[in-house]
C-alpha cells in the first residue's frame, strides 16, 4: 500500500489560499500528469445552477494553476453506480469533493461501487481532498447541512474516518444555528476526538502526521482538551480509516 494522502479544509475550495494544499497533495501523486477530478456532488440537489457554479469554479481554479482538472459526472447513487463514473479514478492525479450538504454527499456515495473503488485509489496513492461537506462527511455521523434545529442535525456519514468528527467552518458555525459550537462539541462521544476547521484553512498529511495551511487555527479536542495549531505548525494525530479495520 501507498501512503495515503489527505486535506481537510474548512472552507474556501477553489480560491487562491488553497494554492499549497493543492501543490502538496499533487507531490505526492501517484500519477501526477493527471486530471484532478472535481467533485461538486454535495451541492447536486440545489439545482444545476449551483452545481455548475462550484464545478466551474473548480475547473477555472486548476486552470489558473496550470494543472489539467475535470468534472466528475457524479450526482446521485445511480451515478456511482455507472462504470464510466468509476474508471475515472483511473489516471487521476488527485480528487476534490467540493461544498454543500455532507449528509446529501454521505448518501450518494456510501455502499457503492464509485465508493469501493475510491477507498481502494486512496489506499493506491490518489490524493483526496474534501472542503466542507468533502470532509464533514467522512465520519459514521456527519450534519445536515440544512437543518436549522439540533433535533435534526445529525445524519448518517460515510465512515471512512472512525471516532472522529469534524467541524469546518469552525469560527462561524455560530451563524449557521445560535449554539451550534458548544452543541456541536458537546455531542462528541467519549473517547473520540473533534476537529474544528475555521475558514479558509486547513490539514494535510498521511493520516497520522499532519501540517496547518491557511489563515486560522485547527482547533483539536482529545479527552475534553482543547489544542488550537497555526499554519506551519505540525499536528500528530492518528485517525482510525475504515480500512485500516478491513
Amino acid at each position: 500500500m501507498n501512503e495515503i494522502s489527505l486535506g481537510f479544509l474548512g472552507s474556501g475550495e477553489f480560491d487562491p489560499w488553497s494554492e499549497p494544499v493543492e501543490r502538496w497533495l499533487l507531490a505526492r501523486s501517484r500519477t501526477p500528469g493527471g486530471p484532478v477530478l472535481v467533485c461538486a456532488t454535495a451541492s447536486a440537489h440545489e439545482g444545476e445552477a449551483s452545481y455548475d457554479g462550484w464545478a466551474n469554479k473548480g475547473l477555472e481554479h486548476y486552470g489558473s494553476l496550470g494543472i489539467a482538472a475535470e468534472v466528475l459526472p457524479l450526482k446521485t447513487r445511480e451515478d456511482a453506480h455507472r462504470d464510466e463514473v468509476v474508471a475515472k479514478l483511473d489516471g487521476a492525479s488527485a480528487i476534490f469533493f467540493s461544498g454543500g450538504n455532507p449528509a446529501r454527499l454521505a448518501q450518494v456515495v456510501v455502499g457503492t461501487p464509485f465508493w469501493a473503488a475510491l477507498q481502494a485509489a486512496i489506499r493506491a496513492g490518489l490524493p483526496y481532498a474534501g472542503c466542507s461537506a468533502g470532509v464533514a462527511c467522512l465520519t459514521e455521523k456527519t450534519y445536515d447541512s440544512d437543518s436549522q434545529d439540533f433535533d435534526s442535525i445529525w445524519a448518517p456519514g460515510i465512515g471512512y474516518v472512525r471516532d472522529t468528527l469534524f467541524g469546518p467552518h469552525w469560527d462561524i458555525v455560530d451563524t449557521w444555528i445560535p449554539g451550534a459550537t458548544d452543541f456541536i462539541a458537546g455531542s462528541v462521544e467519549p473517547g473520540d476526538v473533534f476537529i474544528g476547521l475555521d475558514e479558509d484553512t486547513a490539514m494535510v498529511g498521511d493520516g497520522r502526521s499532519w501540517e496547518v495551511i491557511g489563515r486560522a487555527k485547527v482547533h483539536v479536542m482529545r479527552g475534553g482538551e482543547w489544542t488550537l495549531y497555526a499554519e506551519g505548525d505540525e499536528i500528530e494525530l492518528s485517525l482510525p480509516l475504515a480500512d485500516e479495520a478491513a
